[in-house]
C-alpha cells in the first residue's frame, strides 16, 4: 500500500499489524525447561538492527520488546550485541541466564559485570541444540519481521520527504524538519513550540519551548512572538555553528500565512540571515480551516496549493498539527506552573520559617501581596527593613 503512495492504508494494516504482533508472539514462545531467562534475538540489514528481548520468568513468556541500537553501518553482531547488553542492563540487575542469538564480544568480561550488578552468578549462553536454540531463533525471526517493518516504514518516509522536496523545490531531501508554532490566552502566558521531523520520523528529544519574554509585545501579538521565537533560535544556532556544534534545519515551517512568513523574514534579517540561508515556508489553513485547502506561501514565489489527496499535504498537515499540539501542551504546562507558584518565593531574604510567619499571620498568600508596611511589620520575625521589602517587591513586581 506504501509503495502505491496509499498512506492512508498503510497506516491502517501497520497499526492491525502492530495490534496482532504481542497475540502471535505470546502463542509463539512457550518454554518448558527455562525457568528465569532473557532471550536476545539479534538482526542486521541495510546498515540497521533490531535486538528482540523476550523475558521469561517463573517459566512463563513476560512479553518481549524491541530496540533498534544506533551504531556504525559495517559494525559486527558481536560489537553491537555486546554494546547492547552493557546499556540494557545497566539500569537493572540481569536474570541468572541470558541467551542470546550471537557471541557477543568481550562475553565473558560482560558476564562478569552483570554478576557482580546483580550479586549472583549471570550465564551468557548461545545455545547450540536443544529447546533453547529454539526460543533463541523465535526471538531473531521476530527481530527480523521487526526491522523489515522499520525499513518499510522508513522507505515510506524518505518517499514523502522526496515529496516535499518537489513541492518546495529544496535542493535537497530534508533531514531536519523544524515547524513552529504559538500558543496562548488572550496574549497572556504566550509560549512558542518548535519541533523537529526527519527520515526516522518524530524526534522528540529535539523539542524545544519558548516562553515569550518581550514586554513590547500587544497581547495576542502572533507575528512578534513568531519573530522572537525565530531570533532566539537562530541566534543560538549560529553561535552553535561557530563553535562546529549544531547543525541548522534543511526546511522551516511556520503555523500560519504570508504575515508570518513576512514576520519570520524580518527577524532572521535583523541577525544576518537571508531567504538563501534558511528555507521558509508558512501554512495557512483553508477557509473554515478545512484540512486540504491550505494555501503554502514561500518567498519569491507566488502562494500554492497541493493537491487535496497529495500524501505530501497529509504528511504537512500531521507535521502542523503536531506543532500545534506540542505548543498548547507547553502552555498549559507554563499556566499549570504559575498557578500553583506562591507569589512569596520569589521574594530575596524571605526562606521557609518567614513565608510561615507570613502565612500564619495573614491567613494567604494574597492577602501578603495587598497587605500595609504597617501591617507588615506587625508580624513575628519580620524586621522593618525586611517589611520595607516585602511591601516595594509587590508594589514594584504587581
Amino acid at each position: 500500500a506504501a509503495a502505491a503512495l496509499d498512506y492512508e492504508r498503510a497506516a491502517r494494516l501497520r497499526d492491525r499489524i502492530r495490534a496482532l504482533a504481542p497475540i502471535t508472539t505470546s502463542q509463539g514462545i512457550n518454554p518448558k525447561g527455562v525457568d528465569e531467562a532473557d532471550v536476545v534475538g539479534l538482526h542486521s540489514e541495510a546498515g540497521q538492527t533490531c535486538v528482540q528481548v523476550f523475558f521469561i520468568r517463573a517459566g512463563q513468556n513476560w512479553g518481549n520488546r524491541a530496540f533498534y541500537p544506533r551504531h556504525e553501518k559495517d559494525a559486527e553482531p558481536g560489537g553491537v550485541l555486546a554494546a547492547f547488553l552493557g546499556q540494557f542492563y545497566d539500569d537493572k540487575p540481569a536474570p541468572k541466564l541470558v541467551l542470546v542469538s550471537h557471541d557477543p564480544d568481550d562475553a565473558g568480561l560482560i558476564a562478569d559485570a552483570l554478576s557482580l550488578r546483580a550479586d549472583r552468578k549471570v550465564e551468557i549462553l548461545r545455545p547450540q541444540r536443544g529447546e533453547r536454540v529454539g526460543l533463541v531463533e523465535h526471538a531473531r525471526r521476530n527481530a527480523e519481521e521487526a526491522l523489515a517493518r522499520k525499513l518499510a516504514e522508513g522507505a515510506s518516509q524518505a518517499r514523502l520527504l522526496d515529496g516535499v522536496k518537489a513541492a518546495f523545490d529544496l535542493d535537497a531531501r530534508p533531514e531536519r524538519i523544524e515547524v513552529y508554532d504559538n500558543s496562548h490566552i488572550m496574549g497572556t502566558k504566550a509560549v512558542g513550540g518548535l519541533i523537529v521531523a526527519g527520515p526516522e520520523g518524530f524526534e522528540k528529544a529535539q523539542y524545544r519551548t519558548f516562553n515569550i519574554k518581550s514586554e513590547d509585545l500587544e497581547p495576542g501579538d502572533d507575528y512578534g512572538m513568531m519573530r522572537e521565537v525565530l531570533k532566539r533560535r537562530f541566534s543560538r544556532l549560529l553561535k552553535e555553528q561557530t563553535a562546529g556544534d549544531a547543525v541548522g534545519p534543511d526546511l522551516v515551517l511556520l503555523d500560519g500565512g504570508k504575515g508570518q512568513l513576512s514576520a519570520a523574514l524580518e527577524s532572521l534579517a535583523e541577525i544576518g540571515l537571508g531567504p538563501d540561508d534558511v528555507n521558509l515556508v508558512a501554512i495557512a489553513k483553508g477557509p473554515d480551516r478545512d484540512a486540504g485547502r491550505e494555501t503554502f506561501f514561500q518567498p519569491g514565489r507566488a502562494p500554492f496549493k497541493l493537491e487535496p489527496k497529495d500524501p505530501v499535504l497529509y504528511y504537512l498537515q500531521r507535521l502542523r498539527d503536531e506543532a500545534h499540539r506540542f505548543a498548547i501542551g507547553a502552555h498549559r504546562a507554563r499556566r499549570k506552573s504559575d498557578i500553583a507558584k506562591n507569589p512569596l518565593d520569589d521574594i530575596p531574604g524571605v526562606g521557609p520559617g518567614r513565608k510561615k510567619a507570613l502565612l500564619a499571620h495573614f491567613g494567604s498568600a494574597r492577602s501578603v501581596t495587598r497587605a500595609s508596611l504597617e501591617d507588615l511589620e506587625g508580624v513575628d520575625g519580620i524586621s522593618k527593613h525586611l517589611a520595607t521589602k516585602i511591601y516595594e517587591w509587590f508594589h514594584e513586581h504587581g
